[in-house]
């Protein structure tokens, strides 16, 4: 037992840490996007943009327009504003009813952002000429002289 009680202890081997690991690249990474479905995205996104879109007109007011033998299409809808006067003497602009007094100063604003503009009354058959004659007078005083007149073609 003297021999075991004797013995020194082992002092382990100092520690030192393993050399710095060099890793190395193998293959480059390509940086880059792959653009073969691009097509195919694109497709799908003009479809769902066609299909969900919905394109506002305006509605006006409920009119049934006079009838006429001879009938001349507008050339074009880009520069047409249109005033409703429906049965009941309404007067409506862009979806909105107004006084046949704001008829000059709506007008005339937009005369004087398109001066291109023409001027489509759509009157109900049975509205009070009166009425059409004071919108008449409200456009002249806007100087809004192209003015059409909306009718539907008549029975033969």
């Amino acid at each position: 037992m003297s021999e075991e009680n004797n013995k020194k202890p082992e002092i382990p081997a100092p520690y030192y840490p393993p050399q710095r690991v060099k890793f190395s690249q193998k293959g480059g990474a390509k940086i880059e996007i792959p653009t073969a479905s691009m097509p195919d995205i694109v497709f799908m996104l003009i479809l769902f943009f066609m299909v969900t879109t919905v394109f506002q007109r305006f509605k006006g007011l409920p009119v049934e327009l006079p009838s006429a033998t001879q009938v001349e299409k507008l050339p074009g809808k880009r520069n047409v504003s249109y005033i409703w006067i429906d049965a009941e003497d309404r007067v409506c602009i862009d979806d909105i009813i107004v006084e046949v007094k704001q008829v000059a100063s709506l007008m005339y604003t937009k005369r004087v952002e398109n001066p291109r503009i023409v001027v489509s009354i759509r009157a109900d058959r049975l509205a009070e000429m009166a009425t059409l004659s004071g919108v008449q007078q409200q456009l002249r005083e806007a100087d809004a002289l192209k003015v059409n007149y909306s009718t539907r073609i008549a029975p033969r």
